[in-house]
């Protein structure tokens, strides 16, 4: 028998992060992921919420890198737990216990909110004036026929 998942999605909110008696860090969160399979009235694509929670220091990772928005690949296994709640009535969670969480943008790509303050990076080149720096470089080169392989 195999239990084991793979999830990729955006993390719903900000991972909450907790101490276990015991002093073990968990981080809990929420990933949106689009259900491939089902369909609504319309054609629109059914999104999956799927809670999970990750242990350890990678609970302490998860919970300093990523930020609602984040973009995560989460691997590990569901799990069924049973409570009662309040209202006395018998309450089934299934959800994902992480082995892994890996982050697939880079820090602040979509995430970033208008707190974070990230560095701006320089705006690349086009092709247009990579070909024009390339060319005056090439200006002075003798190419003959036969040192070419095609």
């Amino acid at each position: 028998m195999l239990n084991h998942v793979i999830l990729i999605g955006r993390l719903t909110r900000d991972p909450e992060l907790r101490k276990t008696t015991s002093g073990l860090s968990v981080a809990s969160f929420t990933v949106a992921v689009d259900d491939t399979y089902s369909r609504g009235p319309n054609g629109e694509k059914n999104t999956l919420f799927m809670g999970c929670s990750i242990f350890g220091n990678k609970a302490d990772n998860v919970a300093k890198f990523v930020r609602k928005g984040s973009l995560v690949a989460v691997s590990g296994r569901l799990n069924q737990r049973k409570y009662t709640n309040k209202d006395n009535v018998q309450v089934t969670v299934i959800e994902t216990i992480a082995d892994n969480v890996d982050f697939l943008e880079p820090k602040g790509q979509s995430a970033a909110g208008p707190e974070d303050n990230f560095r701006q990076v320089a705006p690349q080149q086009t092709y247009s004036q990579v070909d024009t720096a390339a060319s005056s470089n090439l200006d002075g080169l003798d190419v003959v026929d036969d040192d070419l392989p095609f």
